[in-house]
């Protein structure tokens, strides 16, 4: 027999937090749609602020993804993230602290509140939502909203119980898809911007090569021009136009080794091995595969992990959700349904399918789903990732520009500083005839201000709702902001200015900046780039010709980080000590003239570096290998060497991680002219 999952976000049944019921039947002052992190902080946000409170949630889970498998915080610059969002983590962290001592490998693992086990997330917020009494209400479901002059009056939910109406004077869409917002009649976009459209060099779809992230070329065909399930059959659209299509959505699985928390994996309800034909034929090409390069299972407290997508082919379903923001409830379960099996399925492949090398079956084997998580979902994870849906266009618009060049907001409620990341869009016949996949970018950028105006409608629209997942950006911008820390920041910039809104009587658009913003610094949240400073060696100032990482080019899934002090700049990326062979950054620098030029190389050094991290120096004449020792920081850099360079952008240095032996950190290369 299969196994069929039922998601609680398509049930229905009535539920009122146990604490919360005196709540229940008075007008709320302030109503949440959606118990994601940015639901649960905005409600908690708001309650502070001396109002009543309802969080409404269509399925069974406070927390959404926080909650829900994404344990692996997207942390960027650990200093922009302040107020309500950085108590979630301390509180994190005081949890295994407490439970396990200060001195625990628990601690450890946790990375200072910022990875966690699923159970852990709901429990917290649950922790939050209690100590303010907030009525929460489960399983109910948006089915219609009121409008009169602008405003939201009341929304309708379908309950177990029947049809109920909830009436406030405002209102938060913290949904991942903006339902809220839509039935709110507020404009808001889908899919990818063009370049032309803002100015956007990243934007729309990707210039790919035809080997893109497919190491061995594929044929897609099954016989003649069938296609292989799971590749799209329409064209992938020319480089840097726009489209609506949607990037790909997974699930996070909690993974584990430990025996007594393994469970085999489970075979999907009408589980066909043919789906998975394009698979083998990768497998058959790459037998040497192993599971890390299939998927990238990251390291939680208690040996369980935050499994995401990584590779060609691997969890995310790519192509198959372009109509789910849009969709309603009946074609949303099937589309959520269609996720688990096929994610679901890939595992079970790998674990049992002849095709699979022996090594690779083993090593699946060895892992298996956690038998303490998601126990009411058969242990698969309870929220679908939607990494992206409807975005409004509010009051302020986000683009590119706004993370990269005008990083401050006079109205700024908030920062945020991961690097803007796209998951694929599609899989498509490439020029050549063979299996490409398509829409995946991964740009550094520092820390930048989230303008107020972009959490809230055109006054024209609707005056008493605030969006702070579903928010004011494009595409690129968007991949950016909607990182779960930050979700959560704007989510407590929406609770205190719809508090400010109620008590002031007026329109969210003429909540006065200065209150919001003074009420915010005062609950420690971080509103400018200024106020993070740099704790590293400030480029400008060094000497020679200086090329930091937010200025090289990635290839493959790099982290941002600033978590060890003695770097060059911001912070530095690192490679998740996964993918090897598969990840470098290049460093080009505008030499001025061509002459011999010493060569350093910067970075911060941990005893979880690698010692053979693989450098390539392309000058004028060759290319050199050299392997560095990362362990340790050298204050003035790794003397790589003195070469001879010609003028302009024809050289490089590039760090690599191949075979190495553990993390490979890529911050900063100099050029000095030698005497």
């Amino acid at each position: 027999m299969g196994t069929r999952v039922l998601i609680a976000c398509f049930c229905l049944s009535l539920h009122w937090s146990g604490q919360a019921c005196a709540q229940a039947t008075a007008t709320p002052d302030i109503t949440v749609y959606g118990g994601t992190a940015a639901g649960v902080i905005a409600a908690v946000a708001a309650a502070r602020e001396g109002k009543t409170v309802v969080l409404i949630e269509p399925g069974k889970h406070l927390g959404g993804m926080v909650s829900g498998g994404l344990g692996a915080t997207d942390v960027g610059n650990a200093r922009a993230i302040g107020g309500y969002s950085r108590e979630f983590f301390d509180r994190v962290r005081a949890y295994y602290t407490k439970k396990y001592g200060a001195a625990s490998a628990q601690v450890k693992d946790c990375q200072d509140g910022f990875r966690f086990e699923p159970h852990v997330a709901e429990l917290i917020f649950k922790q939050m939502i209690d100590e303010q009494k907030i009525a929460v209400r489960f399983d109910s479901r948006l089915e219609a909203v009121t409008l009169k002059d602008k405003q939201i009056i009341s929304i309708a939910l379908a309950t177990p119980a029947g049809k109920a109406q909830v009436s406030a004077n405002a209102f938060i869409d913290a949904s991942y898809e903006g339902d809220l917002m839509a039935k709110a009649k507020v404009s808001y976009t889908l899919g990818r911007e063009g370049r032309e459209e803002y100015g956007e060099s990243i934007a729309g779809v990707q210039k790919f090569s035809p080997a893109h992230q497919w190491p061995v070329k594929i044929r897609p065909f099954l016989e003649g021009k069938t296609l292989l399930p799971l590749i799209q059959s329409a064209p992938a659209g020319e480089a840097g136009a726009g489209d609506q299509k949607i990037q790909a959505y997974n699930f996070r699985m909690c993974m584990t080794k430990r025996p007594d928390q393994r469970l085999p994996w489970p075979k999907p309800a009408g589980y066909d091995p043919k789906r998975y034909d394009l698979l083998a034929r990768y497998l058959d090409k790459r037998p040497d595969v192993k599971v890390g390069q299939l998927m990238n299972p990251v390291m939680l407290p208690n040996g369980v992990t935050d499994t995401n997508n990584n590779g060609p082919f691997s969890t995310d379903h790519i192509g198959a959700n372009w109509d789910y923001p849009e969709a309603d409830y009946v074609t949303r379960a099937k589309i959520w349904q269609d996720h688990i099996d096929y994610q679901m399925g890939f595992c079970y492949f790998l674990a049992n399918d002849p095709r699979v090398p022996t090594k690779l079956h083993e090593e699946m084997n060895s892992w298996g789903l956690v038998k303490d998580e998601f126990k009411d979902t058969n242990n698969w994870p309870h929220q679908l990732y939607v990494r992206e849906a409807r975005r409004m266009r509010g009051a302020y618009f986000m683009t590119q520009a706004d993370i990269m060049d005008k990083r401050t907001k006079d109205d700024s409620v908030g920062l945020g500083s991961y690097n803007t990341d796209s998951h694929h869009v599609q899989r498509v016949v490439g020029a050549d005839g063979f299996v490409v996949n398509e829409g995946d970018f991964q740009v550094p950028v520092k820390p930048y201000a989230i303008p107020y105006r972009s959490l809230i409608p055109k006054a024209v629209e609707c005056t008493n709702l605030l969006v702070p997942v579903c928010m004011s950006a494009s595409h690129v911008a968007y991949g950016t902001i909607r990182m779960e820390p930050v979700y959560m920041i704007l989510g407590q910039a929406s609770g205190v200015a719809a508090a400010l809104a109620v008590d002031e009587r007026k329109a969210v658009q003429d909540v006065p900046i200065d209150k919001l913003q003074a009420k915010l610094k005062a609950q420690k949240a971080v509103l400018s780039p200024d106020e993070i400073g740099t704790k590293g060696l400030n480029p400008a100032k060094m000497a020679g010709i200086v090329v930091d990482d937010v200025q090289a080019t990635k290839t493959g899934a790099w982290s941002p980080s600033s978590a060890t002090p003695g770097f060059v700049g911001d912070g530095y990326l690192h490679d998740n000590n996964e993918g090897q062979g598969k990840k470098s950054v290049r460093f080009t620098p505008k030499l001025p003239k061509a002459g011999t030029y010493e060569v350093r190389l910067y970075f911060p050094g941990h005893p979880n570096r690698a010692s053979n991290v693989r450098v390539i120096v392309h000058d004028a004449n060759s290319e050199s290998v050299i392997l560095v020792n990362q362990k340790e920081t050298v204050k003035e850099g790794v003397r790589l060497g003195s070469f001879r360079f010609d003028a302009g952008e024809t050289g490089w240095v590039e760090v690599r991680n191949d075979s190495a032996n553990g993390y490979v950190i890529a911050d900063a290369v100099q050029w000095l002219p030698a005497p």
